[in-house]
């Protein structure tokens, strides 16, 4: 069908970088020190960061970093994305400069970590192994010399924002307590939700550009929701569909997409415990979340009692850049982090 490979190729594009090198993006002093680690973790060795001040100190408060969806590594960049993204590399920045240590990851399937034991049938992996390896960076982030294990955070980027979640209820296995929450450009709603909303908003820009005619668009969107209603019921997805479609739901992330979509995001937050100090960001250029994606998670932390901070952004897009063309070709691109964000980071983590 025409038009349908340009929607596979767009929302590519948007789950290489989260639902996904580069400046640091913060202050931080020259006494902190990047130092590659690993950690076993699900039958596989998982690598990562962890950012620490040098010599001995009182103990600090510690952060575990989650990447968004795709091949997102530790840093937030994405070998689908031409240059440097470097979004998670910033946000560990601007928490130094807060005084906060952290951990970020190569997750399952990106940079050294690799698809390990998976290689050979990456149809298997469902959300469990995700689960296990966030729980496994937070008991070593907890272990490490120096850091005050009362007062560990969670920083979820985009779909990192769902395991920051399971984490701090409990959902994802025995892991240490959580004391606060950063969801920045969090999944708010249902995978599959989301994943509908991207595409319905990419065929709506190509009807009105004259790419697709209503017909076709009215087509696809009864496709799309029959797949959806097949892969929620079967854990499965329909044969034959149109380009595009067979792109974004296709066999090889079928468990994934089922497993994960099982969470409400909202429904997770409100199982958070009274009072806990959570953070979430939204911005009017994301194209990836809306801030009302994000509002409905907020209807959960509110049922939950949390003490949280909002910040919505303002031509700020989905990887945190300030870039208000509501599209995805400036992610790599060497564009400032928003200022306003890590303002609201900092003053955040430092209270």
């Amino acid at each position: 069908m025409r038009g349908i490979a340009a929607i596979a190729a767009a929302l590519a594009v948007l789950a290489a970088c989260g639902l996904g090198g580069g400046s640091s993006g913060g202050s931080a002093a020259s006494s902190w020190v990047d130092q590659p680690v690993s950690f076993p973790a699900s039958g596989m060795t998982v690598y990562g960061t962890y950012r620490h001040p040098t010599g001995k100190m009182a103990a600090i408060p510690a952060a575990l970093i989650i990447a968004g969806s795709g091949p997102t590594d530790r840093n937030g960049n994405s070998p689908a994305i031409g240059g440097q993204v470097g979004t998670l590399e910033a946000l560990a920045g601007w928490l130094s400069a807060a005084s906060v240590a952290s951990l970020r990851y190569d997750k399952l399937g990106t940079g050294q970590t690799g698809l390990g034991p998976y290689a050979s049938d990456p149809s298997s992996i469902g959300i469990g192994v995700f689960e296990q390896e966030a729980a496994a960076a937070l008991g070593f982030l907890a272990r490490q010399p120096g850091v005050d294990r009362a007062r560990l955070s969670v920083y979820g980027h985009s779909e990192g924002a769902l395991y920051a979640l399971l984490l701090a209820t409990g959902a994802a296995g025995q892991a240490p307590p959580v004391h606060a929450l950063g969801l920045l450009e969090p999944l708010g709603v249902r995978y599959l939700d989301l994943l509908s909303h991207q595409i319905d908003a990419r065929l709506a820009t190509q009807q009105r550009a004259g790419q697709l005619t209503a017909a076709q668009v009215a087509q696809v969107r009864a496709t799309l929701s029959d797949a959806i209603k097949t892969l929620r019921m079967a854990g499965t997805v329909p044969a034959g569909l149109p380009d595009g479609l067979s792109t974004v739901l296709s066999p090889a992330t079928a468990r994934y997409l089922a497993e994960a979509d099982r969470y409400d995001p909202a429904n997770l937050a409100a199982r958070l415990r009274q009072g806990m100090p959570v953070l979430v960001s939204c911005s009017d250029a994301d194209i990836q979340v809306s801030c009302a994606d994000v509002d409905h998670l907020a209807v959960g932390l509110a049922r939950a009692a949390a003490d949280t901070d909002q910040a919505r952004l303002t031509g700020v897009d989905h990887v945190l850049k300030e870039d208000s063309s509501a599209t995805a070709a400036y992610y790599g691109k060497p564009l400032p982090f928003s200022s306003q964000l890590e303002g609201a980071v900092l003053d955040f983590a430092r209270r």
